[in-house]
């Protein structure tokens, strides 16, 4: 067994990854003072499981890493990998080349690597027993360590020589072995310990375990019980569920006939809603021909009251008298015609609002507010009406007066003086004179 290389990239002063490659015989590495050379021997204890960072000259374990220079910033990590030829088996692996690395951040983190295969320390420390290679071997001996080891106690020295002798390894797994030892003495005692209290619970215990048969019993009993009151609720539940059912059945069958007639309402709202409206389309034409009524009676109040005037007039103008008789007989004979309209249309809306009554009683107010205006209407003819009676009656009065009066030979002024007092009295505006 003998070292092939060294792969070293961010160990102190090589900051690039370099790998020393060793041949049979003796490969020396020479250099000034400060080139790294001890940094070398380093790298080997520190790949090897090195702690003591005391040994690798620094202050804490992250000052293996390149910290840099003016030139160069600092690396994250430092990496060394020895490799061993293996081929005698001097090595417990079977593997012909081991390659040993580890791996360390500035975070604080390491890992130890055995052919790129993630292991522990420990691993790596038994891997090197007895072989001088380990970091306390002697195959690897640093400045100043001829003079420790010569001035150093026998028992330091003892060391060097039962690595030497290949003896290490059973003295590690010796006082390992006495350590495990003395752990199970421990824990026999602690067992001796828990049997005497166990033993002291073992009364408590059966008379616990007494109870608990009795409860267990118990507990089974209520099982049973508990069971047959469950199937009891159970059938009673179901019992109930069935009556549940037919309510149901009878729910939703009221509620499919209440959809059925909430449809039906439906409908004939609907058919109300488009009567309402047929209804008051025709109402509003009715309000059309009322309006055209009202307008049709300030026609004639118009008239009428024209007609006043040209009485009055002919008060005072008894000379015009046969030829506004005449001009009456015929204006009488157009309002009459007129009145003959009016009642027409009357009758027509009459037999209008007969039909709506027998179409919809839902428009009887209007209806009613119609027939009032009618009645209006009525009122107003009814009172033209009088009032044309009595002009005939004044015409005929006047007629029979002047009758008299050209059977007299009087004067027509005497005849202006005979006019009916109530005549008078409907003529305010006449002169005071005409009046006596």
């Amino acid at each position: 067994m003998y070292l092939k290389s060294i792969e070293v990239q961010g160990f102190k002063s090589f900051a690039n990854k370099i790998s020393f490659e060793f041949n049979n015989g003796i490969t020396g590495i020479v250099g000034p003072n400060g080139s790294g050379k001890s940094n070398v021997a380093d790298a080997v204890r520190w790949v090897l499981g090195e702690q003591r960072i005391k040994q690798l000259r620094g202050a804490s374990m992250q000052d293996v890493i390149f910290s840099g220079t003016q030139l160069r910033k600092p690396v994250g990590s430092a990496y060394v990998a020895i490799t061993l030829d293996n081929s005698d088996h001097a090595l417990a692996i079977d593997f012909d080349e081991v390659t040993v690395a580890r791996r360390i951040y500035r975070s604080g983190e390491s890992e130890y690597l055995i052919n790129d295969t993630v292991c522990r320390l420990k691993d790596v420390n038994e891997l090197f027993y007895d072989t001088g290679i380990g970091k306390e071997g002697y195959s690897i001996i640093g400045q100043g360590q001829i003079d420790k080891i010569l001035s150093s106690k026998p028992e330091d020295r003892r060391e060097l020589f039962d690595e030497a002798a290949g003896i290490v390894k059973f003295k590690r797994r010796k006082v390992e072995a006495l350590k495990k030892l003395e752990n199970e003495r421990a824990n026999l005692l602690r067992v001796t310990d828990i049997l005497s209290e166990l033993d002291r619970q073992i009364g408590p215990l059966e008379k616990q375990s007494e109870k608990a048969k009795i409860y267990l019993s118990k507990k089974e009993e209520l099982k049973k019980y508990d069971i047959n009151v469950f199937l009891l609720d159970s059938a009673e539940i179901d019992k109930k569920i069935n009556d549940l059912i037919e309510k149901e059945k009878i729910a939703q069958s009221d509620y499919e006939e209440a959809v059925h007639l909430g449809e039906k309402l439906k409908r004939d709202y609907e058919e109300v809603e488009n009567i309402l409206a047929h209804l008051e389309e025709e109402i509003d034409s009715n309000k059309a021909k009322l309006a055209d009524t009202d307008v049709m009676r300030e026609k004639l109040e118009g008239e009428i009251n024209l007609i006043n005037e040209q009485i009055s007039s002919a008060t005072d103008n008894m000379e015009h008298y046969e030829t506004r008789l005449n001009n009456l007989d015929s204006l009488i004979a157009s309002k009459n015609e007129e009145i003959k309209k009016v009642e027409e249309l009357k009758s027509e809306i009459d037999k209008e609002i007969a039909d709506k009554k027998v179409s919809n009683d839902a428009a009887k107010d209007e209806l009613t507010e119609v027939e009032t205006l009618i009645e209006t209407v009525t009122s107003y003819i009814d009172k033209g009406n009088s009032y044309i009676i009595e002009l005939l009656n004044e015409r005929a009065t006047i007629k029979a007066e002047g009758g008299q009066l050209e059977l007299a030979g009087r004067p027509r002024v005497a005849v202006r003086g005979r006019i009916p007092e109530d005549n008078r009295r409907d003529r305010p505006d006449q002169p005071e004179e005409q009046r006596s």
